[in-house]
């Protein structure tokens, strides 16, 4: 999922690890470890997902073209799956308005 959701992150923008840490915090509530999300970007990158580059002292990361097409196809097979988990979550949060 971790994997996922930084390429989800990425597909958007580029970004600095800290800026993925950030966005994971709003999700989630707590912020990844540095040993949680740069693992996970270096298997990104071994992979050929994703790119870093050098911008003074920090690193940003972007989707390579592998990246891009692999990051499509996991959104719409991850809507695909949970689109029903999904419809449901509307449909209490319209209950609790009610």
């Amino acid at each position: 999922m971790l994997s996922f959701l930084i390429m989800w992150f990425l597909s958007k923008r580029p970004m600095y690890g800290e800026e993925i840490a950030q966005e994971l915090e709003k999700m989630k509530g707590s912020k990844p470890t540095p040993g949680t999300i740069y693992p996970a970007l270096k298997h990104l990158q071994n992979n050929g997902l994703i790119t870093s580059q050098k911008d003074g002292r920090n690193i940003i990361y972007s989707l390579t073209e592998k990246g891009t097409t692999t990051s499509k196809k996991a959104f719409e097979y991850f809507c695909r799956m949970f689109e029903p988990v999904f419809n449901d979550c509307v449909k209490a949060k319209n209950l609790k308005k009610m």
